[in-house]
């Protein structure tokens, strides 16, 4: 199985630090991982991962699901035989965290990335 689970979803904020603001009123917690350009909460039961990202002036609208796959290199490789294109390449984003984000042939965006606290939460069941 390749799309082992939904790991991440991340939104696109051109205003990075209003953006942190508001979903720490909104979720009650702030967030627990900052790095230049990102934000990123824990949440609900099974601390599903929501990200922020700061999208600069030319934002992004909409919603990028990242699936958790083992090995985000070797599966970017197949989809792009697959006949997807490069949205974001590959990206090591510290503590083990790697994604990147396809357009598949139908225009939607495909995030994928390797987990540690997907694989974390899921030895715990």
């Amino acid at each position: 199985m390749t799309l082992r689970g939904m790991a991440t979803v991340s939104y696109f904020a051109a205003d990075l630090s209003a953006a942190c603001a508001w979903y720490t009123e909104v979720t009650g917690v702030e967030p627990y991982f900052r790095r230049p350009g990102y934000a990123e909460w824990r949440l609900g039961d099974h601390e599903a991962e929501l990200g922020i990202i700061e999208a600069g002036t030319a934002a992004a609208t909409g919603a990028i699901l990242y699936w958790h796959v083992d090995d985000v290199e070797t599966t970017l490789t197949r989809l792009l035989s697959l006949g997807a294109t490069v949205h974001e390449p590959l990206q090591h984003r510290g503590h083990g965290f790697i994604t990147a984000t396809v357009l598949d042939p139908f225009g939607n965006l495909l995030g994928i990335m390797h987990n540690p606290h997907y694989l974390d939460e899921l030895a715990k069941s």
